[in-house]
This record gives structure tokens, C-alpha cells and sequence, in this order.
């Protein structure tokens, strides 16, 4: 914890002259002005765009639950349409994998993307050039060529070249993998007499299509089998199975939102109450979009034992009362990813709170949530849990043997999504003068890439809340890639065991290895500890079914 301390005080420009010291603090408050309005100005698109429909017609291939929401925000927002899609991710992604209107696919694809990017008040693209010249000359004021070299400094990776390295050795199997993936949805595109070339508003819609075509499996198919209250029982299931945490809901404790539930948390095996945790699943006006996990407080012993309180955060969109909420298995796999996140929070172990639960290195905290997220797909948590909602009857095996199958589909253009901005986000923050155009800059830098035109970055560089609401991801976004090599590393820990992924002897090393300590060990060691050696990237490419070089 003092090397710790130290470390970051070091870091933070506590050796820098008086001169420095001053500079580095009004840039600290000068950035804490821009995050804010970075922030605020993202959440402004969100909020005052939207997409109306207008007409039976504009509903056309919509889901009845997507339906449904649409009508309601309609009515909420007083709006003189039949519905609206709201211009959020969880509104927006349905919206463009079932529309069968390319016209509105179109519409909802541009406000979505042009967030933070708008000829309005709420422009972001002078902002984070602001943010991107403080962070460079904080970086030089503490002794570092560039903000990432500074960033990177206190993480597992070391240096940006060990990024820049690993994002693309996995680039041009994932560029190869959506060439082949678009050559099949332009083949239905051409048969259905479509006179166009795939576009970014058509790939998931088009995608959707072959996913049917070649497994049998339709989102559609899948939905009704995935009971949000259910899968929150599944997640609790496998939390008591490999952790021994048993979850009991208590209604004697304050909550900021009538929406949001509690639950005590408590060791099966003791019967020790180890910490709360607060579920705020619904999409809600002025809440900001996505999913997310909070430690409100953090476990510690320093000064008498403090249990830890953390929240997992979500926007699903609440429909009907009294109806079941269904949701997409994109969303339920984002459910478990949190919750792996708030399990990281309520397994730790430790004394000192600076050092508990997911304070680790940044490239290294998504390992726990990303690994939960493979605990999804086992027959145990389907057949249990994935229970249709009118029958109560668990998913067929034919439809889960169709999941299987399918596990892998569309990997090349959810890797593309995802380190496109990666590396976008490295690159920036490798400037030592960043006097830039965003919108040139990204479009240079994704064209040297051999960006396919079928794909846009996860998040476009004005509305990259990650990088720009504060420094937790900046240069840093890499580490999502970083964290699941390390995470299919480790489940192959598991398959080659004989319980899989129920193994109890390597579940037990996983918890006093990984999510017990918090940041008392070096990830390094810590991981060593747990699978017997450093973490293999080949793992990676056989959990996305991507070709190992040889």
C-alpha cells in the first residue's frame, strides 16, 4: 500500500518543481470543467434526439417489446407520433438488427453516431481537443513523451507499444473474418433484388439474416427464453456455485430511485455477511446510457470491518407493468459482464480500501467480469433459468446446440467495433502535439487501418464518453482486449479441468487469486499464481474462432 501511495503521488507530480505543481493543478481543474461538459453535452444528444415513427408502417419488423417501449416513450415525451426510438445504445442496436425499413435504419444509424457531433450547443469536437492538449502537456510537465506513455505507466502492458502490438496481431484475422461475413449478407442483399452495397445502418440487420440462414437461430427465437428477473437468479445461482455467495433481498435500507432493489450478500459457507448490492436495471430520463458497475464503498478491515456497497447499473427499457422483461442474449451477456464487476467488488478480502476490490490496474480489472460473462452459456444456467416466459418450459436443446454453434458468429465485426477504437484512442493520446481535426483525424486513422466500410468505431471519437469524461480510459481502452486474453487464457483453465467450468478446485484458485486480493499482488504474480504461467494470446483466437498464425 506505501509503494502504492508513493507510486501514484510520484505520478500525480509530488518530485516536480513548484513551477510544474501549479501548472499541473489548474490543468487537473481545467479538466475536471471539460469532463464535465463533455459529459453533459453527450447525454444532451442522447436525450433531445430521437427517431419518430410516424406510421404502422415505421414499426414494420420490430419486435413487440421494442414496439411496445417505442409507443410508451412516445407518449412520455408528449410527442404527436405512434412511437419513438430512443437515441440510446440499448434502443438504438434493436432498432437496426429488426427494422425492415432502410430509410429509418438509416436515420436511427446517423443520430446515434453523430452524438456529441452536431451543429449544436452541444458539439464536443473543441472540447476534447482542449482535454487531449492538457493531457499532453500534463504528461511532458511530469516527465513522459506523451499521455499514453504516462497513462500506461502503472498498468500490466507497461508501454503503448505493447498495446498497439497485441490490438493488431488480432487486426487482420478480424478485417479477414468481416470480408467473409459481409460476402454472405451481400449474397442476400443481391437475391432479395436489393440494388445496394452493405452500409454501416444494414450490418446488423443483414447479419441478423445469415445468422438465421446458417444456424437456425433467430434472435426472435432466443428472447423469450431470457427473463431478465430470471437470468438475475441465474447470475446469483452461479455466484453461490463458484463462490459460495447466497443473495437475500432486503427492503430496510434507502435507495435513490423507486426502481432500484437490494440485495444482502452473504458467504454460504459461514454465513458472514460480506456486502450489499444495489440493482438499478431500468432506462430512465437523465440517466446516462450503457451499463456499468459502482463501488459506493469500498470493502476494508483499516479501521474495523467495512462491508463494501455496489451497484450494478443497466437501461433496459421497462415496458408493460406487470409483463416479464425480455432481453436481447447481447444484453444478457452484458448483465453477467457487470455483474462480474460487482462480484469482483463483493469477493475482496483485504485491509486497505485503497487497495480492495476493483482497484487494480485498468487493463486488468475487466479479467473478472469478462470472465464471468462465459457462465451464460453453460447448460446448467440455460436449463435452470433461461425459462420461457409463458410456458416456464427452459430453452430446447436444439435452440441451445443452435447458440453453440453460433457462439462465434459475428466476432470479426464486434472486434472490429471494438478495437477500431482502441487503437484510435491510443493513437490519440501518442500525440505530443494534438492541435487536431477529430473528424480527419478518425478518418485518416481508420483508413490506414483498412477500416471496413461496413463498420464504425464502437464509440466515434466525440462521443467517446470512456476517454473524455474523465481519465479512468484514456489511452486505456485497449484494455478490454488486454483483459480477454487473459480471460479466455483462463477459462481454458477451466475446460481442461474436469469439472469445467464448475470446477471447484480451480474456481477456489480463481477467488483467492483474482478476486479476493484487489490490487495486493502484482496482476502478473497474481495471475501466475492462479493458471501456473503467463496468459497465451492463442487462446483469444480460439474463443473467437479467429485463424492462429503459425
Amino acid at each position: 500500500m506505501v509503494w502504492n501511495y508513493y507510486s501514484n503521488f510520484v505520478r500525480e507530480g509530488a518530485k516536480a518543481d513548484a513551477n510544474s505543481k501549479k501548472r499541473i493543478g489548474e490543468i487537473n481543474q481545467q479538466l475536471a470543467g471539460l469532463f464535465t461538459k463533455f459529459s453533459q453535452n453527450q447525454l444532451a444528444d442522447e436525450s433531445n434526439y430521437y427517431l419518430e415513427l410516424k406510421t404502422e408502417a415505421d414499426f414494420d419488423g420490430l419486435p413487440i417489446e421494442l414496439k411496445n417501449a417505442a409507443i410508451a416513450d412516445a407518449k412520455e415525451r408528449k410527442l404527436n407520433v405512434l412511437g419513438c426510438i430512443a437515441n440510446t445504445r440499448s434502443s438504438i442496436e434493436p432498432f437496426l438488427t429488426f427494422s425492415n425499413n432502410r430509410s429509418l435504419r438509416e436515420k436511427a444509424f446517423q443520430i446515434f453516431t453523430n452524438r456529441g457531433d452536431n451543429e449544436n450547443a452541444n458539439n464536443n469536437n473543441e472540447i476534447l481537443v482542449q482535454i487531449l492538449k492538457l493531457r499532453a502537456e500534463k504528461a511532458k510537465l511530469l516527465g513522459f513523451k506523451t499521455f499514453a506513455d504516462w497513462s500506461l505507466s502503472n498498468t500490466m502492458a507497461k508501454s503503448p507499444q505493447r498495446t498497439l502490438d497485441l490490438m493488431e496481431s488480432v487486426w487482420k484475422p478480424a478485417v479477414d473474418k468481416v470480408a467473409i461475413d459481409v460476402a454472405e449478407m451481400q449474397k442476400i442483399v443481391d437475391a432479395e433484388g436489393g440494388n445496394f452495397k452493405i452500409s454501416p445502418w444494414d450490418y446488423r440487420y443483414y447479419a441478423e439474416k445469415v445468422r438465421k440462414a446458417k444456424y437456425d437461430l433467430d434472435q426472435n427465437d432466443v428472447k423469450p427464453y431470457l427473463q431478465l428477473e430470471k437470468l438475475r437468479e441465474g447470475m446469483f445461482w452461479v455466484a453461490g456455485e463458484i463462490f459460495n455467495l447466497n443473495f437475500k433481498q432486503v427492503f430496510n435500507v434507502p435507495v435513490y430511485h423507486q426502481d432500484v432493489r437490494v440485495w444482502e450478500v452473504t458467504n454460504k459457507q459461514t454465513g458472514k455477511t460480506v456486502g450489499v448490492w444495489y440493482f438499478d436495471p431500468y432506462a430512465r430520463k437523465g440517466k446516462r446510457s450503457g451499463a456499468w458497475m459502482n463501488a459506493l464503498r469500498e470493502q476494508s478491515r483499516v479501521d474495523g470491518e467495512v462491508l463494501t456497497i455496489v451497484t450494478n447499473n443497466c437501461n433496459f427499457i421497462k415496458g408493460n407493468e406487470g409483463e416479464p422483461i425480455l432481453i436481447s442474449w447481447d444484453d444478457a451477456t452484458t448483465l453477467f459482464h457487470e455483474f462480474g464487476h460487482a462480484l469482483h467488488g463483493l469477493c475482496s478480502d483485504v485491509t486497505y480500501p485503497s487497495l480492495s476490490g476493483t482497484n487494480t490496474p485498468r487493463d486488468y480489472v475487466e479479467f473478472p467480469s469478462q470472465i464471468l460473462e462465459r457462465w451464460l452459456a453453460t447448460p446448467e444456467v440455460l436449463n435452470k433459468f433461461a425459462l420461457h416466459y409463458q410456458t416456464n418450459e427452459p430453452m430446447p436443446l436444439s435452440l441451445v446446440d443452435r447458440l453453440e454453434k453460433a457462439a462465434t458468429f459475428n466476432e470479426g465485426f464486434s472486434t472490429i467495433e471494438t478495437i477500431s477504437s482502441a487503437l484510435v484512442d491510443m493513437k490519440l493520446h501518442l500525440l505530443e502535439n494534438p492541435n487536431i481535426n477529430p473528424k480527419q483525424f478518425e478518418k485518416e486513422t481508420l483508413d490506414k487501418l483498412n477500416m471496413p466500410s461496413q463498420i464504425v468505431m464502437r464509440h466515434r471519437i466525440p462521443q467517446f464518453g470512456h476517454i473524455f469524461s474523465d481519465d479512468a480510459y484514456a489511452a486505456g481502452y485497449y484494455g478490454y482486449l488486454w483483459a480477454d486474453v487473459i480471460s479466455a487464457d483462463a477459462t481454458e483453465a477451466f475446460t481442461e479441468a474436469k469439472g469445467g467450468l464448475y470446477d471447484k478446485e480451480v474456481a477456489k484458485r480463481l477467488l483467492e487469486n483474482v478476486f479476493s486480493i484487489g490490487n495486493t499482488i502484482d496482476p502478473e504474480i497474481a495471475y501466475k499464481k492462479f493458471r501456473g504461467r503467463e496468459a497465451k494470446t492463442d487462446a483469444l483466437m480460439r474463443a473467437r474462432n479467429f485463424p492462429i498464425a503459425k
